[in-house]
């Protein structure tokens, strides 16, 4: 038997020593950057999601921000960031691009470490003061489909006002007849209207208000009331070509912002309002019940809906008596340019948001068994 030389063994035992010792530094050096990696996006990550937060929730000072004509999103954000606003600019860039805000507009604002992306957003896009303006005691935040009742919570909240000083107003004829005197064309048909609740229910559009401790109360809601004037303005010629008046289009607007989400729905949903009318049939929105009895609640019973008020349009045809709570811009355009459509009914899939619309009752019994009253196997699925 041929034995291989001494020298040849050596070699082979060198090498095997070798490729372990390589071995370890590959699996060493990988570990370590599958370490370095996870940590730079853990840290990446707690960076992103700090830069979504408040920069301070305790702290409501306001600062006075000036954003220059022409300022791209990175520019805005940068200088939010510069005056200590926001954590972050960058992760404002991307969350404005993410959430397509693209409308910003140039102006003074003032803006406080304890706001919201959301909420510095849509100050944003509502525009600030062409000059800059004394700074408020405080901001109130109205978040769009907020009805009397909520909006009285926000006030309360965040100023020194009471809720049940904003409601007696709301119910003070004399303070309505100043704004109906100051306001004519907007609130012409609200003054006409039979058994609403809240003559303004609906005026008062959802915004960011700066608030002043010597202010009036009065004064507060009357900039609410100047906004709704400023935004439905350029609406009222399309308004009366639909022979429509105000107060009709802020009721269906006031269901839409509460039906749907996404705008396309929403131009969709308005138009299955405008079928049933035309149809005589009731508009048999769940929102109108939850009004009529002056709650808010998930669920709406069959009891519930035996509900005796003017808001109750199971019972009662047409529009009812007035809005049900204060609509976005979006929902008004939903109402004034409706998706032309035969639909007469629709139903959302709470789950994913998705609303699925039918011509007849059988085709929507269907959707309502598909999405809504799902099978035990179909929820476990």
């Amino acid at each position: 038997m041929i034995q291989k030389p001494k020298v040849e063994n050596d070699n082979k035992r060198t090498r095997k020593k070798e490729d372990r010792i390589v071995s370890r530094i590959v699996l060493i050096v990988a570990s370590v950057l599958i370490l370095v990696i996870a940590i730079f996006g853990f840290t990446f990550y707690k960076y992103v999601d700090a830069g979504l937060q408040p920069l301070d929730k305790k702290n409501t000072k306001l600062v006075q921000v000036h954003i220059p004509e022409d300022s791209s999103n990175k520019r805005i954000a940068n200088i939010l960031e510069d005056s200590k606003v926001i954590k972050s600019g960058m992760v404002f860039n991307y969350y404005a691009k993410f959430k397509n805000l693209t409308d910003f507009q140039a102006g003074y604002y003032q803006m406080s470490p304890d706001m919201t992306l959301d909420e510095i957003g849509s100050l944003l896009r509502e525009g600030g003061t062409a000059e800059p303006t004394q700074l408020a005691d405080g901001k109130v935040t109205i978040p769009e489909g907020f009805d009397i009742d909520k909006i009285g919570d926000a006030i309360e909240k965040n100023t020194d006002f009471k809720k049940d000083q904003f409601v007696a107003l709301m119910n003070n004829q004399a303070f309505f007849d100043t704004m109906k005197e100051k306001y004519p064309e907007l609130l012409g048909s609200a003054a006409e209207a039979q058994a609403v609740r809240y003559r303004l229910e609906g005026y008062l559009f959802p915004a960011t208000y700066d608030y002043y401790k010597d202010a009036k109360l009065e004064d507060f809601v009357d900039q609410m009331i100047a906004k709704s004037n400023s935004v439905i303005e350029p609406f009222i010629p399309m308004v009366h070509a639909k022979g429509m008046t105000i107060q009709q289009v802020l009721t269906l607007a006031s269901l839409v912002e509460k039906e749907g989400v996404k705008e396309e729905d929403r131009k969709k949903i308005a138009q299955v309002f405008f079928n049933r009318i035309a149809a005589n049939m009731p508009l048999q929105s769940d929102i109108s019940i939850l009004y009529a009895l002056g709650e808010h609640k998930e669920l709406v019973t069959y009891k519930d809906l035996e509900v005796d008020s003017p808001y109750n349009l199971y019972k009662n045809t047409g529009y009812g008596p007035g809005p049900f709570d204060s609509p976005s811009e979006q929902s008004i355009n939903a109402v004034l340019n409706p998706t032309p459509n035969n639909y007469l009914y629709f139903v959302a899939d709470i789950s994913t948001g998705n609303v699925y619309f039918a011509e007849t009752y059988e085709q929507h019994q269907e959707f309502v068994e598909k999405y809504v009253n799902k099978t035990e196997t179909e929820k476990s699925e």
